[in-house]
């Protein structure tokens, strides 16, 4: 888990698993790393538009899964 923003590239209307926990091999998305070890489960986000986003590595954000800055602080 980083506490930078991970910059990835996403599709319209593409639905991605955010990781919640920060036990995924596959930051920022989930990878099912959490079943067994936490109840957290992870957060489905839908694309609103193709592009680069910046998803929260540090899962402190008040925006998930977008980055808020929160590692900032």
């Amino acid at each position: 888990m980083s506490n930078a923003p991970y910059a990835v590239d996403v599709e319209e209307g593409k639905i991605y698993s955010w990781c919640t926990c920060g036990f995924s091999q596959k930051q920022p998305f989930c990878d099912g790393s959490h079943r067994g070890q936490t109840e957290q489960r992870s957060l489905k986000w839908t694309a609103p538009k193709t592009g680069k986003v910046y998803l929260c590595g540090c899962k402190a954000t008040k925006k998930p899964p977008l980055c808020d800055g929160s590692h900032n602080m």
